[in-house]
């Protein structure tokens, strides 16, 4: 958007709240929502018949014509207050100057405004008597709110009366959003009800647990055959309600699904389940951990751009980031997270665009510090990446210390069995896209659609939107039904596999610190790792089931010994209920050089485990004998 009209639109007060923040540029993180019960918002809602919209916007593509062709579509009669376009129609809706010329009262009035000029308009709603007050999102007047609720009004700050319908009412979870509710009932879908009969579908009031949120959440009944169980949605494309209906969903004015390239119901819910588990705000799935990497960064970084990550990654992360990326003229630097200060004098070149690294690195089993690199990646104003994939939520919610954005291997842990693909990348929703100039994708307008920018429109939903309306769509990476579903059900018990996940590498790592054919053992649970407090730290339920040994021999006693195992299987994968193990030197690292797989903890001697669910006494039976 050029200066000199963004000027215009701050100065006569009609840019979406969210404008306010594209002009700062402070490096701080946005102020947190306001808190409310999902209870309060809905009592508004169903309560809601007649809204006056301020600031609404004649262009199509601003959000509070998404706004308010949205409400209007549920059943709200939506007056636009709006004193340059008065006279003008939206929507077919008369726009008028201000509160007081409104043909009726109204029970709600809608602020579109930004936050300093929600004061006047909220005492206009006062006299208009006006019962409720709801400022949009990134619109926040603490002093407005109070004098409003002395006199009786119900207030919500910084949220949009679109997204909350969707999210409380059964239609947000296209996208993968974090809704946040969890019930056993079916959900209306689309209808605005506090209490429709006994069994209408109500939150969960108190703060659920792991193990509830990973069977519960994104998982209602569906909602026309009353199945419990997620059906898999197999299909490619989903009907529209008439043409009206196929425009607002293109334009990306209405939740809904188009085609399975960009969004299916049953991926959807394990995206909801994934962004739960990691306390995150939304999520979208792919068809790989590599392009949910890939995905990750493409809103992020642009030609010319730089990436700071770990030298101590997956050695396919590091192929992907120090040899593909170059396609893209995106550049990679590889630090040593072990050394902070290197990672800071990296962080700083005007060029880099994000951190990136791994909770619990693969295969070494290095854990990053991940509140230490948040600290320097909120100095100069960049996100932070974490691959959660060896840890995963369980036993490590990088978001709860800073990370910007978690990324999986769903293929891994979360699936558990072996017969899923997929990836997943899941947006905490904390990071202001627009306090500087170094995000044009989502904080200028979008050429492909029409000049909507990304972060004006949806906020912290910004992000993970971009995932599904341009990532998905473009570079095409989706996730399949199927998978989809088996990692949705894989999850369901990814608490109690980890807790036999771990105990069980917890004996193994010690049997084989003490082995004479072993020189070494990388386990961030033994007290002699390097990491032991760092894994205290971030990982107290346990340090994962995937660690790497030294065997005595080198490169040839390594390949020997994969070979002679009976009951681990010798594959390329790691998270299986089965047991499984690799000499990484002549497999999955063996196209890097020999520094970067030592860089990397893929020595000539290194053996990478993982540890699955069998009796752990057969597990060493079968190390003891290959190893002798």
């Amino acid at each position: 958007m050029p200066r000199k009209e963004l000027a215009h639109l701050l100065k006569n007060g009609y840019l979406f709240g969210l404008a306010n923040k594209m002009t700062n540029t402070s490096t701080t993180a946005p102020l947190s929502q306001p808190s409310y019960s999902d209870d309060f918002i809905k009592s508004i809602l169903a309560d809601v018949k007649t809204i006056a919209m301020v600031g609404a916007s004649p262009n199509w593509n601003r959000p509070s014509y998404f706004a308010m062709k949205y409400l209007q579509s549920k059943g709200y009669k939506v007056f636009p207050v709006n004193p340059v376009a008065a006279g003008q129609e939206i929507l077919g809706e008369i726009v008028y100057p201000s509160l007081d010329k409104l043909p009726k009262q109204v029970d709600m009035v809608d602020i579109f405004r930004k936050s300093e000029d929600a004061g006047e308009i909220t005492d206009q709603a006062i006299l208009h008597g006006a019962k409720i007050v709801w400022m949009q999102l990134g619109v926040i007047n603490d002093e407005a709110a109070a004098r409003a609720e002395k006199k009786g009004l119900r207030v919500v700050m910084d949220r949009c009366p679109k997204i909350e319908f969707s999210r409380l009412f059964g239609e947000l979870s296209w996208h993968g959003f974090n809704s946040k509710v969890i019930s056993s009932k079916r959900r209306s879908k689309g209808i605005a009800e506090q209490n429709r009969h006994s069994n209408s579908a109500k939150t969960v009031t108190a703060t659920p647990g792991f193990e509830t949120k990973a069977i519960h959440s994104g998982a209602s009944p569906d909602p026309t055959t009353g199945a419990r169980s997620t059906p898999i949605y197999q299909t490619t494309a989903y009907v529209f309600d008439d043409a009206d209906h196929a425009a607002s969903l293109f334009n990306l004015q209405t939740f809904g699904n188009i085609y399975s390239r960009l969004s299916n119901p049953t991926t959807a819910v394990l995206e909801e389940k994934i962004s739960s588990l990691e306390n995150g705000r939304g999520a979208t799935c792919t068809a790989s951990g590599h392009s949910a990497q890939l995905l990750a960064l493409l809103p992020i970084m642009d030609p010319g751009d730089t990436l700071i990550a770990s030298t101590k990654l997956y050695g396919g992360s590091i192929t992907q980031f120090g040899k593909t990326f170059k396609k893209f003229n995106w550049n990679c630097k590889f630090v040593d997270f072990d050394d902070l200060t290197s990672v800071e004098d990296a962080a700083n070149g005007s060029s880099v665009k994000a951190i990136f690294g791994e909770s619990l690195a693969n295969p070494g089993g290095v854990v990053s510090d991940i509140d230490a690199l948040s600290s320097i990646a909120k100095s100069v104003g960049i996100p932070l990446l974490i691959d959660n994939t060896m840890a995963t939520p369980f036993l490590c919610q990088p978001i709860q210390h800073g990370a910007d954005i978690v990324v999986h291997s769903t293929t891994k842990f979360l699936s558990g069995h072996g017969n899923a693909m997929g990836g997943a990348i899941v947006d905490s929703g904390t990071f202001d896209w627009a306090q500087n100039d170094k995000y044009p994708s989502l904080a200028q307008p979008e050429e492909a659609y029409h000049g909507l920018n990304f972060y004006e429109s949806f906020g912290d939903l910004a992000y993970t939107t971009y995932g599904h309306a341009v990532g998905l769509r473009d570079l095409g990476p989706t996730m399949a039904p199927m998978n989809a579903y088996l990692t949705i059900m894989g999850i369901e018990t990814l608490a109690l596999r980890m807790e036999k996940h771990v105990a069980n590498a917890e004996v193994v790592a010690n049997y084989l610190h003490n082995h004479d054919k072993v020189s070494w053992v990388s386990y961030a649970g033994l007290e002699e790792s390097n990491y032991f407090h760092l894994a205290k730290k971030y990982l107290q339920k346990g340090a994962g089931s995937v660690f790497t040994f030294g065997i005595k021999g080198g490169y040839d006693a390594g390949v020997k010994f994969v070979e002679k195992c009976q009951l681990l299987s010798h594959l390329a994968n790691i998270g299986d209920t089965r047991s499984l193990v690799l000499h990484p030197a002549s497999t999955t690292h063996r196209q890097l050089t020999e520094t970067q797989r030592i860089s990397a903890g893929a020595g000539d001697d290194v053996i990478r485990l993982s540890i699955g669910l069998e009796t752990v006494e057969d597990i060493i039976a079968d190390l003891e004998q290959a190893l002798r």
